[in-house]
Parts: structure tokens; C-alpha cells; sequence
């Protein structure tokens, strides 16, 4: 009987999953396949794999496993394993990553962008000879590593032949689920279709008793399959209890007692196989005899792939039933055995050691350790967080014991687990009491102060004297050092005085040999850019040209924060999606949130403002449901300097003032003086120049660049703006000696844009002129959109000024373009009516086809030409999400239904050019 003949009642997704395969040939897909446990999913993969090999389709099928979720790329192992061959046949590159992530050889893990790439190389490469299907069960159960793997594949599955067909139980989270995949909902089965089913498997089924299956199943496959061996005989009737036990427990019991049935021999197997996870025949050979399988095979309880030769459970809840079932004894000696036969894989062998160990162990615990950082480095804080626990209870002193709980604790502190750090941190410190002034206790309890209600200052002496009576010899490798160094970064940037940077200063002159390499590069761009941030251009651009190579996250995440004030956040953006999709899959919420805040930041400085936004609004949800929530001002920040430069100044002042009054009763000095900026920008964009350069010279005063205040160079243009706006020209004039004496043009080309612009305003030479005019020129300015509309349209008045029409036109269209694309409405006002002075025919015309806004009338048009949404995407600075939503809007408005009729409604309406 073929696994399509076994189904009754699914003819629905039968059709849904053939039309599925036949686009898998054209194009590739994927499809997620959801239902409840032992609904028939399964059966639906198997049918699918079956439909597959007949239509010449490459097979490759994997599971999920529970006691496999913590095991880094174990899934992926079993879903590759077949294509072992293949993978020797990639480009060195992708074959080193594969070879060590799979664990078929030695080396530290790869970064995941180098393993997914790889894995699209590898399955790209096969699905030339013919298609590739990928069938994943119990996808929701896949360890956190392949997951991430997993959605990328899944996401560009439609760009080459490739198709994943995954199953995911209902009610669970799985990496699928943020992918926008064709989902098949699979229901139990209509009374018809399991009167069908039962007749099939069981014709000479006694009518009370098939009455009684199809009552107690409700429709569910496995059931049907499953209790007729409890209703044979009226021992294994529920001695009339009323039907009020859940299905899933029903079924437990019913595989409870046919294991029960089964040789010690076999039940100890079925325990290994369940441990060991992998399923491999070839693993358990090496750990037991696997004759011991055949009862198991014969009461349908396990099945033998004979192609891949994977030994799979016919449910999950076997294994359950099988732990359930199982003596304290058994299960030690079943680890222990998985243990010996993993002699090459030092993680899944700790893991196993640990869970066997009935007392302390050093070097288990020595093992879990390691192991812990291993995993950390790869994103996963909360099963370092798990592992070194672990470690701490086989501890074999109570300073080890001690010293690990409060590393856990430091990392929960940073990843946002308050409650738990605190009751770790109180833990080491009832285990040993010296912990407390440990650096890991120390920067945990700083950590916690500032996401309480504690004052930065407070958090700062804390953690200043557990580095300075540390016992660490100030070694710069010591890894505890390390991290209390980068939460001294952060305590100090937040106390913003050079008192507090100078005690960081005497911490990283005792270093020995040197300071780390990324620690080296933040101290100079970081707390004080202006003077010491070019000195470290060059150690920056190095650390940037390795990040494809970075395997450590929290590297990546510190390499994105030190390219902040020197402008790189744009060399980042690759890799803040990918600390932020494996955040979204489950990831470090800490590594997300920054990867967030550098790409809301990058979002505004290069006029993705619709991204930006939304960024910051899921980063904010985040912060509250992570418990992070002395990152909030961050984003609050993000939304209110878009909220300003889109002309909504009182939704920007009342984010401001959010921040300042977070701020001001903790110390954090830093954050009241970035809240200034949004406040600046929007006083500008209404025109009011007297509090725009109140604002930012709060943030710095005129001719002076305030010190440890690295925010100041962002409001450099709004002071000297305003000041000659408000006749400040003395102001001006010193502000812009100011900037020229400490180098502001060395930092970045957009200083360098700043500068030459400030200099063109306030020294109003011809050889000013020429030196802006000649940076505006370059193509670097016009990453910088903002700041070039901004520039170019002061620049434009004051040439205006000088009756210079033509000029100022040229650069007054340039920044309506840009203030347009950004949708940046009180400078795009302020463009139009200095072109009208000019003579110019107004940009913007005073109807707009459809009552269209500007910007919706240049997305409408470049639909009509016949650009993709990713394109207009791209040439307007906007996510293709929000090019979508506008065209969502567009249509109505022009009463169009579809990108096809744009063309002629926008004709209708007179020339494209609202300027000729």
C-alpha cells in the first residue's frame, strides 16, 4: 500500500500539495504544512515525498527533534547527511563552513551567514541535475542554528529550483512562521472519511466498537490507527469514565502500554534512540545492537528509512512515553551510553554527561562550560544562560559554583532577564560571598541598576571598583575583564562627563598586552569621536572587512556600535538583518535590539524613513516583552527625529520629553543630551530658528564641541543654521572654526559634507562655494540625503540671495528630489517656495492627479514605467513594504485596479513633469 492509498479525506491538500510540486520544478516555494498532533501530517509528508520521487524530484527529509532543540546544527546534519559527497564538491568556502557546522570536521563554527549561503550553494549545485525537495517534519522542534538556516532557504527557496515542504504542530512557534509561506491547515477528519479510514484498516471491527473508535478519536488520524488495540477486549476499556481526557493523553497511555509490551532490551534502545536524536543507524550501531529494534519495528512503534537509514518514531508522544516509562537508572545509563558513542562531537557529549552525572564533576562541568561560550558566541544567551547553570551545580568548589552563576547572571542581565539574573546573582553570592565583587557579579548588578530604577553613577562606582580590586592581573585576555570593559562603554557613555570616561581611560591604559581589538577601536569612536576618531579609521575599516568572517555575534553587534559616529553603520547593514532575523527566530533579544538601533539610526541619516519608524516601533514591543527596557530611549529617539523631519513637531517634542524624563532621575546624562537633537530639527522645520539653536546649543555651545558628548556632531549644521538665521553670525563663524580645528571632515565623508557646507555658509567665499558645490558633486553625498537636501537648499538661499537663479535652481531641484523621496514636508515646502523666488514654475503642481501627495504621485509614476517595487524601493529610499502600501492607496485614488491602468489615469492628467 502506497502512502497516498493510506490517506482518507485529505483530497483537498493532496491537490494543494501537487500543484505545490509542479511550481517546485518552474520556480521553486515553500509550503508549511500546520495542524494538531497526529493529525496526519506526516502521512501528508510522506504522500508528498512519494508524489516527489515520482515526478523526479531530489528527496532529502529531516525532523525536528526536542532533545535536539539546544544542539547547534544538529538538524541540519540529518537533513544534509545523504549529500555528504556533494558538499566536497563545493568551492573551498562553502565547503569548510558545511564541513565544520555539520560535524564532519574539526574548526571553530563558522559565521551563519558564511553556513546559509553555503547551504543555498550546496542545494542550488544538486537542483542542476534535478529539483530539490526539502521535507521537514516537526519543523517547530529544529535547533535555533538550522532555523535560521532553514528560513533563509526557505525565503529564497522561489528564486531557483528548490522546495521546502515543512510540518509544524498548531499552537507551537517555529522559524517558518515570520516567512509569509502557502500555509495547508490540516483538520480532522470529516465522520465519512474516518468511518472510511477505520473500515480499511479494520473491516471486521464490531459495530459498538467502531462506534466507540470514531467517538473517542474526533477525527484524528493517529488515533483511529492507534486505539483499536486498547478497545479489543474490555481490559483496556476506560472502565466507563466520561470522555473528558484530552486526546493527546489518550494516545500516551495507549503507546504506554505497548511499550510496556516490549523486551527490556528493546525499551532501552527506544530510550537511546530517543536521547540521541539523530536517528542515524550508523551513530547507534556504535552504541548498541540494533536487532533490539525488530519488536519495536513490529509494533509499529519506530520505522526504518532504507534509504537514508534513519530510525524515526511514528509519533512524538512515543518518546515521551518512552521517558515516562523509564526507571532514574535507565535514563542515566542511556546518556551515558549516548555519551561514549559521541567521542567526536565534545557538545552533544557534554550535554549527555551532565544530565547523567549524580554529583559534582569538574570536568563535565569543565565541558558545559565551554560549551556555554560556544553557544553564546553564536547568539543563543539563554542556552548559555542553561548550560552554565548546569555547570555551576557539577561545580566541584563553591567559587567555581559561584563564578559561573554569576557569569549566567551577567548574561541574563544583558539579554534582559531581570528577575532571573537577580535570583542568580543572589545565588553566587550565598554559594561563595567574595562572588559579590566579581566582574561578572559586578557588571550583572550594574546592568540590573540601570534597567531598574537604580542612577547610572551608582552602576558606574559599582562596576569602576570591582575592575580596579579585580584579581585579573589586567590581562586583556581574561574574558570576564573583557566584558566588564564594554559595560563600562556603556555606563560611561551614558554618565557623559569626562570624569566618569577618564576613570575607563586608566582601565584600558593597565591593560596587558593591549586592549582587544574591537574594545580598542570603541574607546576612540565611541566616547569622543571628534578627537580621537580618526585615529582609528583605519583599525575600524579592518574590523569591518573581516565581518564576513566574524562567527562571534556579539563581535558583530560591537563592530556595528564603534562604526556609529564615524559613519560605516552603512558596511553593517548585512549583518544587523542577521543579528535581527535570528533574533526574530528566537535569538538574543540584546544582539537584535542594537542591530535595530544601527539600522533606525542608518534608516534616517540615508532617508529610509518608513523603515525606520517601523524598525523602531518593533523594537520598542521588543524592549517591553524582553525586559530591556532601559533600551527603549533609543528608539523613542528614532521615531522623534523622523517625527521631526516629516513636520510632526508636537509628537516629536512629546518623544523628547519622554526621554528626558527617563533620563534626568537616573544620571543618564547622555540621553539628555540626544533628546535635544529631535527638538532642534523639529523647531527648524517650523521655521522657529531661536529654539532650534537653543536646542542644539544645549548639546554643545557655540564654538565649542563638547567633549564626551559624540551626539554634538549631528546637531553642527542645526546650530549653525539657526545662529545666522537668528543673527548669531559671531556664533556661526566660531562654531565652524571650531569644527575645522579638531577635524571634523576627517571622520567621515559625511562630516566632510557637514563641514564644507557650514563652511560655504559662514566664510561666504567663492573658494567655500566651490569646495561644496565640488563635495555635492561626488556620488558618496548622495547616501547621505538628508543632510545633502538640507545643505543644498541653504546653500541655494544664499545664492538666490545674490540674484544667482540658475545655480540655486540646480541645487533647489536636487533637494526637492531628496526632501520629496524622504517625504520630509516642512523642508519640501521651504524648497517650492524659494524655486518660485527663483522664477521657477512651482515643483509640486496644485493638483495632483487623484488628490495624490507628492509622493505618492512619484511611486505611481514609476509604476507606470514599470518598475518593480524593490526598485522603487530603492531609488526612493523606502522599504518595497511601504512602496506596496502607497500603491494599495494609489489605486483607489486614480480608480485604477491595478499597476496596468496607472499609465493611462496618470495621462489623463497632463505632462509628468509638474516642473516643465
Amino acid at each position: 500500500m502506497s502512502a497516498v492509498d493510506d490517506l482518507f479525506g485529505r483530497e483537498a491538500e493532496l491537490s494543494i500539495i501537487s500543484r505545490f510540486l509542479r511550481s517546485v520544478r518552474e520556480h521553486g516555494g515553500a509550503l508549511l504544512v500546520r495542524g494538531e498532533s497526529g493529525i496526519g501530517k506526516s502521512a501528508l509528508l510522506s504522500a508528498t515525498a512519494a508524489f516527489a520521487a515520482l515526478d523526479g524530484l531530489r528527496v532529502l527529509r529531516a525532523a525536528g527533534s526536542e532533545f535536539e532543540a539546544d544542539v547547534s546544527y544538529s538538524f541540519l546534519n540529518q537533513l544534509l547527511l545523504s549529500l555528504r559527497a556533494e558538499v566536497r564538491q563545493l568551492p573551498s568556502s562553502s565547503r569548510d563552513a558545511l564541513t565544520i557546522a555539520l560535524g564532519f570536521g574539526p574548526g571553530p563554527t563558522p559565521a551563519p551567514p558564511l553556513i546559509g549561503d553555503a547551504v543555498l550553494t550546496l542545494l542550488t549545485r544538486v537542483a542542476e541535475h534535478a529539483p530539490v525537495l526539502l521535507i521537514v517534519d516537526d519543523v517547530q522542534w529544529v535547533d535555533r542554528a538550522s532555523a535560521a538556516v532553514l528560513g533563509l532557504v526557505a525565503q529564497r527557496a522561489a528564486d531557483r529550483p528548490v522546495g521546502v515542504v515543512a510540518a509544524a504542530t498548531t499552537g507551537t512557534q517555529n522559524p517558518l512562521d515570520r516567512c509569509g509561506l502557502t500555509e495547508v491547515t490540516v483538520r480532522p477528519l470529516t465522520p465519512d472519511s474516518s468511518a472510511r479510514l477505520v473500515d480499511a484498516r479494520l473491516p471486521t471491527l464490531p459495530a459498538q466498537a467502531r462506534q466507540r473508535l470514531l467517538d473517542l478519536a474526533q477525527g484524528n488520524p493517529l488515533a483511529l490507527i492507534e486505539l483499536p488495540v486498547t478497545l479489543s477486549g474490555d481490559d483496556h476499556e476506560p472502565d466507563g469514565r466520561p470522555d473528558v481526557v484530552p486526546l493527546s493523553e489518550r494516545l500516551q497511555a495507549v503507546f504506554a502500554q505497548r511499550i510496556a509490551s516490549l523486551p527490556d532490551a528493546t525499551r532501552r534502545l527506544l530510550l537511546l534512540l530517543t536521547f540521541e536524536g539523530s536517528g542515524d543507524a550508523r551513530v547507534l550501531g556504535g552504541m548498541a545492537d540494533l536487532t533490539a529494534l525488530a519488536p519495536a519495528e513490529r509494533a509499529e512503534l519506530v520505522r526504518v528509512h532504507e534509504d537514508s537509514g534513519r530510525v524515526v518514531f511514528r509519533h512524538p508522544l512515543i518518546r515521551s512515553a518512552i521517558v515516562a516509562m523509564s526507571t532514574h537508572e535507565e535514563r542515566r545509563t542511556a546518556h551515558l551510553t549516548a555519551a561514549g558513542g559521541l567521542s567526536t562531537d565534545p557538545e552533544r557529549r557534554s550535554r549527555h554527561l551532565a544530565v547523567a552525572a549524580s554529583g559534582p564533576d569538574e570536568v563535565v562541568s569543565g565541558h558545559l562550560d565551554e560549551a556555554a561560550h560556544r553557544v553564546l558566541r553564536q547568539g543563543d544567551s539563554q542556552a548559555a544562560i542553561a548550560t552554565l547553570i548546569r555547570a555551576a551545580e557539577l561545580s566541584a568548589t563553591p567559587g567555581d559554583r559561584a563564578r559561573r552563576l554569576a557569569e549566567a547572571a551577567y548574561i541574563g542581565a544583558e539579554a534582559g532577564g531581570s528577575a532571573d539574573a537577580t535570583t542568580l546573582l543572589t545565588d553566587a553570592a550565598a554559594t561563595s560571598p567574595g562572588t559579590a565583587g566579581s566582574l561578572h557579579a559586578a557588571a550583572a548588578a550594574a546592568l540590573l541598576m540601570i534597567n531598574g530604577d537604580g542612577d547610572v553613577h551608582t552602576a558606574h562606582r559599582l562596576l569602576a571598583g570591582a575592575i580596579e580590586a579585580g584579581d585579573h592581573g589586567w590581562r586583556a585576555d581574561d574574558p570576564a575583564l573583557e566584558e566588564a570593559m564594554h559595560t563600562m562603554v556603556l555606563l560611561s557613555w551614558y554618565a557623559g562627563t569626562a570624569e566618569h570616561w577618564a576613570v575607563f581611560r586608566r582601565a584600558m591604559e593597565r591593560l596587558t598586552p593591549h586592549p582587544p581589538d574591537v574594545l580598542s577601536v570603541l574607546s576612540r569612536t565611541f566616547p569622543d569621536p571628534v578627537r580621537t576618531g580618526a585615529d582609528a579609521r583605519a583599525d575600524l575599516e579592518a574590523l569591518i572587512s573581516r565581518l564576513s568572517e566574524e562567527t562571534d555575534l556579539t563581535r558583530i553587534m560591537r563592530i556595528g556600535t564603534a562604526s556609529v559616529y564615524l559613519d560605516r553603520l552603512g558596511d553593517n547593514r548585512e549583518y544587523s538583518w542577521l543579528l535581527i532575523g535570528q533574533g526574530r527566530e528566537g535569538g538574543a533579544p540584546r544582539l537584535q535590539l542594537s542591530a535595530l538601533m544601527h539600522l533606525c539610526l542608518d534608516d534616517f541619516l540615508t532617508g529610509r524613513w518608513e523603515e525606520s519608524e517601523e524598525l523602531a516601533h518593533e523594537a520598542q514591543k521588543l524592549c517591553s516583552t524582553s525586559g530591556l527596557t532601559f533600551l527603549n530611549w533609543y528608539f523613542l529617539y528614532n521615531r522623534a527625529i523622523v517625527a521631526a523631519g516629516r513636520g510632526r513637531p508636537g509628537e516629536a517634542f512629546e518623544l523628547a520629553d519622554e526621554i528626558t524624563h527617563w533620563a534626568l532621575p537616573r544620571g543618564v546624562a547622555g540621553a539628555v543630551a540626544i533628546a535635544h537633537h529631535p527638538r532642534a530639527l523639529a523647531a527648524a522645520a517650523e521655521g522657529d530658528f531661536e529654539a532650534a539653536f537653543l536646542h542644539a546649543s544645549a548639546v554643545s555651545p557655540p564654538g565649542v564641541l563638547a567633549p564626551y558628548v559624540p551626539i554634538s556632531t549631528w546637531v553642527m549644521f542645526d546650530l549653525v543654521e539657526a545662529a545666522l538665521r537668528t543673527g548669531r553670525t559671531a556664533e556661526a563663524r566660531a562654531h565652524g572654526d571650531a569644527m575645522r580645528s579638531v577635524g571634523v571632515a576627517e571622520l567621515s565623508w559625511r562630516m566632510r559634507l557637514i563641514q564644507h557646507g557650514v563652511d560655504a555658509l559662514v566664510l561666504d567665499t567663492d573658494e567655500a562655494d566651490a569646495q561644496l558645490e565640488e563635495t555635492l558633486a561626488d556620488e558618496q553625498s548622495a547616501r547621505w540625503v538628508f543632510e545633502a537636501s538640507r545643505i543644498r537648499l541653504a546653500f541655494a538661499e544664499k545664492v538666490r540671495r545674490r540674484k544667482d537663479f540658475a545655480r540655486a535652481r540646480t541645487h533647489l531641484l536636487a533637494a526637492h528630489a531628496g526632501f520629496d523621496a524622504m517625504g520630509a514636508e516642512p523642508w519640501l515646502a521651504r524648497t517650492v517656495v524659494e524655486l518660485r523666488a527663483t522664477g521657477y514654475r512651482p515643483v509640486i503642481a496644485e493638483q495632483q492627479p487623484g488628490d495624490l501627495t507628492a509622493q505618492e504621485l512619484e511611486i505611481a509614476r514609476l509604476a507606470a514605467g514599470g518598475l518593480t517595487n524593490k526598485q522603487i524601493a530603492e531609488r526612493l529610499y523606502l522599504s518595497h513594504r511601504t512602496v506596496g502600501a502607497h500603491l494599495y492607496r494609489i489605486f483607489p485614488k486614480l480608480g485604477v485596479s491595478s499597476r496596468a491602468g496607472l499609465r493611462d489615469a496618470l495621462s489623463a492628467h497632463g505632462p509628468e513633469d509638474p516642473g516643465a
